[in-house]
């Protein structure tokens, strides 16, 4: 799928959130300013979220509980962590089955990281669109494409 501008990452995030559901995880991988956050705040407007999510990119998790969103979201940025083992100690896996789990940098968690995860990846274009490609798990077969 190309998302041509920002505003568009944004509405596809907006899409995904009509989607999810208690224990999904989303991944979301790609250089940095290639939209992963983008997503990330459509996501989370579109379930009710009333400001503009910040990047956890410092706070490495940040969670939206009801009222403030009608899903629970653990928004989490795993780009400063240098050791999958760090992403244990975050205990994600604990919170993860009363909403969405949605990662940024997930690669930096290891390969093996949330096998049933909607993995979706994002590539800057030459002419600076957006490329999202997505690997669907069978829980989203019946959900995706969005």
């Amino acid at each position: 799928m190309i998302l041509p501008d920002a505003a568009a990452t944004e509405a596809f995030g907006a899409r995904l959130a009509k989607a999810v559901q208690a224990g999904d995880v989303v991944t979301l991988a790609g250089p940095l300013g290639a939209g992963k956050t983008s997503i990330a705040r459509g996501l989370l407007a579109a379930l009710g979220l009333a400001s503009e999510a910040p990047s956890p990119s410092f706070a490495i998790v940040q969670p939206y509980r009801p009222p403030e969103v009608v899903l629970s979201v653990l928004h989490v940025d795993l780009y400063r962590l240098d050791d999958p083992a760090e992403v244990e100690e975050l205990g994600l896996e604990d919170e993860r089955y009363d909403g969405v789990l949605l990662v940024e940098w997930p690669e930096r968690a290891g390969a093996a990281a949330w096998p049933d995860a909607l993995v979706l990846t994002l590539a800057i274009e030459p002419d600076g669109t957006r490329r999202l490609t997505a690997a669907v798990p069978p829980a989203w077969e019946t959900r995706w494409p969005i």
